[in-house]
């Protein structure tokens, strides 16, 4: 084994709260502590959660959920929206459309429908889950459900149905072989434009598939009833800039299209909003809100026409902070040459419970839940399946962890983990799926058992039926 590298590091009391980049807003932990033991603590209030203390409590891997991060994010963001507009005296309404592609657990959808927000689904099961919601009376009649992603007749049915029922939902045609069935239609319709320009985004697709061509929006027929214009320019985007060039362009298709469509009076910029994952310095949702209502007035006014109602998707702006993943280190394997000085080997699965990981080559803000006062090493974590792709590096980096005590186990907490990571995650060598719990009001509430051997057997046909 090689000599440990030397790190000098503050010492505990000189904050340390800054060194992990926690209670700051730019990095959306202005929730989370240290106490005065070394553990990471959450702030909800008055009620204060050990994350060290529920990982012991309830096991590891475990998800912990905190619903009034989501409450709070976006009646901050639906407050910036209104603010300006009536600060720039924009005649335009908002609405906030929340993408249940990005979470769909219930635990996640509830609070968003409690604070105001409208959705917006991609596919028939989707939808199939909002009826659920409609006929249990979760949300009252004024809701608007926009339906994206590719129509099958299954999909288009229900849309119908809830449209028959009373539901404002508004189906988004996303190529020509939807055009004919939604022009008859009976309710409001929007079309989606794949826009001319990229933006710098995880989203690096040279062509996308989604979509019409600007020309060929251009030269729809007139339907009456096509009231919104909506594009998407990718996830996580990089830069205000390209959110504002975004608008800029898709702008000058609005006002072209308004003028066969007279009817359209709202452009959807979708989703994409970025959050500081890696906790570096980023734009602010209060920052793009103000510029994005200041330049469609002006951009409105220069070219007479009324200012257009504004639609925005962002998902995961809302709900990505609002989970934290914590795992046990189980083992640690020394790395002879490297950045990283040791593997820390977890109790659960970066490429089954946090996909991104893998995916995209997303970087997480990776921090410990205990002893976050102790001497440090640099470390890489791999997962506990026999993947070599299940590990994380920080893109070959190093994460900065405590050294392992043999007296006492190592907790690591990444944060963010609330945004996608459910919905594309899997059961490589047959791996458990983390527990989830609720932690709000002062209470934990279970959301999601442990799942057993036999569960995840059943998931692949192992019913105890076989000899």
């Amino acid at each position: 084994m090689g000599k440990e590298k030397k790190r000098k590091l503050k010492k505990p009391g000189k904050n340390w709260k800054k060194f992990w980049k926690l209670g700051a807003d730019e990095f959306n932990t202005q929730f989370f502590n240290i106490s005065k033991e070394g553990d990471l603590m959450v702030n909800e209030g008055h009620h204060i959660y050990n994350l060290h203390g529920l990982a012991k409590k309830y096991g590891t891997p475990l998800q912990v959920v905190f619903p009034f991060v989501i409450e709070d994010r976006l009646k901050d963001l639906i407050g910036y929206f209104q603010a300006y507009i009536k600060i720039y005296g924009y005649k335009g309404k908002f609405f906030y459309h929340y993408p249940m592609k990005v979470n769909q657990n219930k635990e996640f959808i509830l609070p968003l429908l409690s604070e105001g927000a409208n959705l917006e689904v991609t596919s028939a099961n989707e939808l199939w889950l909002v009826k659920k919601l409609w006929e249990g009376e979760k949300f009252n009649n004024k809701i608007r459900v926009l339906c994206n992603g590719p129509k099958t007749d299954q999909y288009l049915d229900l849309i119908e149905e809830l449209r028959s029922k009373g539901m404002t939902i508004i189906p988004i045609i996303e190529g020509p072989e939807e055009i004919e069935r939604l022009s008859k239609y009976k309710g409001d319709i929007g079309i989606r434009v794949d826009l001319s320009i990229k933006a710098d985004t995880h989203w690096d697709k040279k062509f996308d598939r989604f979509g019409l061509s600007e020309k060929d929006v251009l030269n729809l027929d007139k339907m009456k009833n096509l009231k919104i214009l909506h594009y998407h320019l990718g996830s996580q985007i990089k830069t205000q800039k390209s959110i504002f060039d975004g608008i800029k362009h898709a702008f000058t298709i609005y006002v072209e299209l308004q003028k066969t469509h007279p009817n359209l009076d709202t452009l959807d910029i979708g989703g994409g909003f970025g959050i500081p994952y890696e906790k570096k310095k980023f734009y602010t949702a209060k920052g793009v809100s103000s510029k994005i209502i200041k330049i469609l007035k002006n951009l409105s006014d220069k070219a007479g026409i009324k200012h257009p109602n504004l639609a925005v998707e962002w998902g995961q702006y809302v709900v990505a902070p609002a989970q934290v993943t914590i795992y046990k280190v189980i083992s640690k394997k020394m790395i002879p040459k490297a950045n990283a000085r040791a593997w820390y080997i977890i109790d659960g699965s970066f490429m089954n419970d946090l996909k991104d990981t893998w995916a995209i080559h997303q970087k997480w803000h990776t921090i410990p839940a205990n002893n976050m006062y102790g001497d440090l090493k640099t470390v890489w974590f791999a997962g506990s399946s026999c993947d070599s792709d299940d590990k994380y590096t920080a893109g070959g980096n190093y994460i900065l962890m405590p050294k392992i005590s043999e007296d006492q186990d190592q907790y690591v907490a990444i944060l963010d983990t609330g945004a996608y990571q459910d919905s594309l995650a899997s059961h490589h060598c047959l791996l458990s799926a983390p527990m989830k719990i609720l932690a709000q009001d002062g209470m934990i509430t279970i959301a999601r058992k442990r799942e057993s051997p036999e569960t995840i057997g059943k998931l692949f046909g192992w019913n105890g039926e076989h000899k």
